[in-house]
């Protein structure tokens, strides 16, 4: 999994410009970070969801949060930008889901887009193993299938604390930004998710030898 750069100096000239009233700025801020913003929604929409929305729209939905915000993050500086991002679209998802699923949220059975390759990382991650050779494509798929069910399994919470530690790059002080939780609750649930995602792809048959 790619691991979040520290903040760009591009990024951080881009910030100075807007902040001193290049509004042109801002698009190109949002150009540079799209990519990172589309693969952020992408790995999060619900089975549900995509058959109803488009991951592009829910970029641009929150391209336009992140605009009209922008003045106050940049007067507050909160948390780093590449943060504040995905904290935007975890915030804006959300609200999608009770627009569209309903109020409730459900507590486990949240399905995840996660790419095969990132999912076998975890895997190795998780469990200290070694990567299947690049010609075992039959056994990735299999694999990554198997950690995208654990996953699928945990609490929501949860699940989303290990996206953002392990697909997202984020150290634990950032992942409680983005989720709105104290750094000392955030490391538990990571500590608990971590324990609880082993156990399950133990149980779903992945082993040390297998990731």
């Amino acid at each position: 999994m790619d691991p979040v750069e520290p903040e760009t100096s591009q990024t951080i000239e881009l910030l100075d410009r807007i902040r001193r009233g290049d509004r042109a700025a801002v698009n190109e801020l949002l150009a540079l970070h799209r990519q990172r913003l589309h693969r952020f929604i992408t790995v999060r929409l619900d089975p549900e969801l995509r058959g109803r929305v488009d991951a592009s729209d829910v970029v641009q939905e929150a391209q336009i949060e992140l605009t009209k915000r922008m003045d106050d993050f940049l007067a507050r500086r909160p948390m780093p930008f590449h943060v504040w991002l995905c904290k935007t679209a975890y915030e804006n998802l959300l609200r999608l889901r009770r627009r569209h699923l309903g109020a409730e949220r459900r507590a486990v059975g949240r399905e995840t887009a996660l790419p095969d390759h990132s999912s076998v990382d975890l895997a190795q991650k998780i469990l200290a193993g070694k990567a299947p050779g690049p010609g075992d494509q039959l056994v990735h798929q299999e694999l990554a299938r198997r950690v995208r069910e654990a996953l699928a399994q945990l609490d929501v919470t949860d699940q989303e604390v290990l996206l953002l530690r392990y697909f997202d790059g984020l150290d634990n002080k950032e992942v409680a930004q983005v989720l709105g939780l104290d750094t000392s609750a955030a490391s538990k649930r990571y500590g608990r998710a971590l324990l609880r995602l082993r156990k399950l792809l133990q149980e779903h048959g992945v082993s040390e030898s297998d990731a």
